[in-house]
């Protein structure tokens, strides 16, 4: 008897000791990461070849303690290495772990490699070579704290690597992962299993192969114990002859096939067939291409399990396409399947709530370095209403659930009515429905032709983050309710406090432009790429303002960002226009604003500078002036720290050196409370109105503050 320890992923370790249990294994002992056991030759064997679960069985060699690289060597260099592979053979070492003495993993496998190396010499043996890629022995050294222990790995390559798996789509699971999804979905053998989503196929692969009692490493090549001295070839190959018996029989039993696989892509479907064909399952799974939104079930007049793992997304981004395909999923689950089980398996709470169904059990998981949750379902019998009925039976077809967030939705509706006859009347496009009206609802949803987006604000510290986020899955799903908005046109974004040129950092690079109306203006948006669009949409009123002020003129506009009004200012007949900004990127964007409204000539002219320094030195007079600069910046790319409260009399009287006599400035910012210097304009010879209350728009009358605005001129 040996005494063994079989890894696992954390979280798996019951499920492994219940495995290698019913393979025979002894005084099974739960650690975190795995399990303990004492097996024979027979039951080591039938374990390395049958365990599902496994990532490696491993033979522990020395369990002592180290305090440093000098213990260690000598605990390698000690050990009678030639009892188990001789000096022919290429190893490998791989080390996990580190304590105050040994802070890298590398240089403790490098202690090892050399303690092993020199043992062999000092015994009047070759070195043996060691090789990375194809090792004929792998050693496995594990230090917690001050204790090593240093094991030969019997599996050689991960357990997890089956064999089968020639290609995949993306994000696949584990095959251990696949296979503890299935054992833990309550899915009974011989019952039939369907994957809507089926991908490369490794749940259903898995199941198969479990129903066909084949053993999942049976098609293994090369194995860690290959050149193991104390390996017993006899036992071995009577394991194996089982094993093979025990496949042939089942497959001579030529049961019909109840595994089912669906998938919306063609080519990965194709790469799911190769790999059943590859584990020897081909003849128990039907494959059939289909999108989840007109799921049927195949085999009506059984009762079995559905399983899952849908697409779940890390960036935000997606998020509204994944709570119409988890909507509209757990709507054709109570539709087709009444009576089954459903086992579902994703890194969202939040995206499994959208399946509107309570689970009886459920299960957490990592896959790779999510933190993951499976939720096993018992469908009801009971039909669905003739409304939700209805829904499911248009193919293809997402009806959100319009009896979520009802409050929300319903001042949504009622912004709806109000603005979008508003906005008709106006001529413009871009316009904002809904701006944190409730609290339990602190998000901006804004409409951009035909397309969506919902910016949700940073929640305060003391909100429950679950809570927050499924508030804001709600919403979306109110918001596509009640909009009608297709899910691949609705934007999702988190907004928080910026500083500096943060908002211009870059969230993406899809590249995605279409322009917008803005009385008489076509302006150019980005939706997906940055924190902001490329249009302010609460300083409309104020670049119609610059346009009909604009005639004739000589137009500035510093601190320009896309060049909106400087469109305007064009349309409304300026002789020149020069716009200023720090980036280049924002600057072509001007540029291209301006190509669209054919206002390119050579009188508009564009300088990328820093706005402050090129004030400064500024030799040219303007008769129009538009300055909107940011409440506070310390870029990198600025000699110095700007603050609008601050340095605003400043900027003044820089402008005002530029200014021509009777010409105008309009300066707005966006600071909360900001006070205007009376006195130090006056000092300057210039006075100010105040204009903030003619330059918010309908859409943004609820947010007073969300900008100031003034007129300055000469005293």
């Amino acid at each position: 008897m040996k005494e063994l320890f079989a890894t696992t992923a954390r979280g798996f370790e019951e499920l492994l000791k219940l495995e290698l249990s019913s393979l025979g294994a002894t005084e099974c002992q739960v650690v975190q990461g795995g399990v303990h056991f004492m097996a024979d030759d027979e039951t080591q064997y039938r374990a390395l070849l049958w365990s599902r679960l496994s990532s490696r069985i491993l033979l522990p060699i020395v369990k002592t303690k180290i305090y440093s690289d000098l213990d260690l060597y000598s605990a390698v260099v000690s050990q009678n290495w030639l009892a188990y592979f001789d000096e022919r053979v290429r190893f490998l070492v791989d080390f996990n772990g580190t304590n105050r003495e040994i802070r890298h993993t590398q240089f403790g496998a490098m202690r090892v490699k050399d303690g092993i190396v020199d043992y062999f010499e000092r015994n009047g043996k070759a070195r043996p070579n060691v090789d990375k890629d194809y090792p004929d022995i792998r050693i496995h050294a594990y230090l917690n704290r001050d204790d090593l222990v240093l094991s030969l790995d019997l599996s050689g390559e991960a357990l997890h690597l089956r064999g089968y798996r020639e290609d995949s789509g993306a994000a696949p699971l584990r095959e251990t992962l696949a296979a503890a999804i299935v054992l833990r979905s309550g899915w009974k053998e011989g019952t039939p299993l369907v994957d809507p989503m089926c991908g490369s196929g490794t749940l259903l692969i898995e199941a198969a192969q479990m129903e066909a009692k084949i053993a999942p490493q049976l098609h293994r090549m090369h194995w860690g114990f290959d050149f193991w001295r104390g390996h017993n070839q006899a036992a071995w190959e009577k394991v194996k002859r089982e094993a093979v018996a025990m496949a042939e029989a089942e497959f001579n039993k030529n049961p019909n096939p109840h595994f089912y696989g669906f998938d919306l892509d063609h080519r990965v479907l194709q790469k799911a067939q190769r790999n059943a064909q590859n584990a020897g399952v081909a003849h128990l799974i039907k494959w059939k291409q289909g999108d989840v939104a007109a799921l049927k079930n195949p085999t009506p007049e059984d009762k079995g399990t559905v399983i899952c793992n849908p697409p779940y997304g890390e960036r935000l981004g997606t998020t509204p396409a994944l709570i119409a395909l988890y909507s509209v999923f757990g709507q054709r689950l109570k539709e087709q399947f009444p009576g089954w089980n459903a086992s579902i398996f994703s890194s969202e709470q939040g995206l499994l709530d959208c399946l509107r169904m309570r689970s009886h059990r459920q299960f957490k998981a990592k896959n790779g370095p999510l933190d993951c949750i499976q939720k096993n379902y018992q469908i009801s019998d009971r039909t669905l209403s003739p409304e939700n009925k209805s829904a499911v039976e248009n193919a293809g077809e997402f009806k959100p659930n319009a009896n979520v967030a009802t409050d929300f939705a319903n001042r949504l509706q009622k912004n709806i009515k109000k603005i979008e006859k508003w906005a008709k009347q106006e001529g413009i496009e871009a316009y904002r429905l809904y701006d944190a009206d409730l609290p339990d609802y602190n998000l901006a949803v804004d409409h951009y032709g035909d397309h969506i987006v919902v910016q949700e604000y940073a929640a305060p510290k003391n909100i429950d983050e679950n809570k927050a986020r499924q508030r804001l899955l709600d919403a979306v799903t109110a918001t596509l309710a009640v909009t009608g908005v297709e899910t691949n046109k609705l934007i999702l974004k988190v907004r928080q406090k910026q500083k500096g040129a943060n908002q211009y950092e870059k969230l993406a690079n899809k590249g995605e432009y279409f322009y917008v109306n803005e009385y008489g203006a076509k302006l150019w948006v980005n939706l997906t790429d940055y924190l902001d669009t490329g249009l302010f949409l609460d300083h409309r009123l104020t670049r119609r303002m610059v346009g009909q002020m604009a005639k004739g003129k000589d137009f500035l506009n510093l601190f320009a960002y896309t060049g909106s009004a400087t469109v305007h200012a064009a349309l409304g007949g300026a002789k020149s226009t020069t716009t200023v900004d720090m980036s280049n990127t924002y600057l072509n964007w001007a540029e291209q604003n301006l190509i669209l409204n054919e206002a390119d000539g050579k009188q508009h002219k564009l300088i990328q500078a820093d706005c402050l320094q090129w004030l400064a030195n500024c030799a040219q007079q303007f008769d129009l002036i538009f300055v909107d600069p940011p409440t506070f910046s310390n870029s990198k790319r600025m000699e110095d720290s700007w603050d609008v409260q601050r340095d605003h009399i400043k900027l003044m009287s820089n402008l005002k050196r530029i200014l021509r006599p009777n010409g105008t400035i309009v300066f707005s910012n966006n600071k909360r409370g900001f006070k205007m210097d009376f006195e130090g304009l006056t000092r300057l010879g210039l006075k100010a109105e105040e204009i903030s209350a003619k330059t918010l728009p309908l859409d943004f009358e609820r947010n007073k503050q969300i900008h100031n605005c003034w007129i300055v001129e000469f005293v």
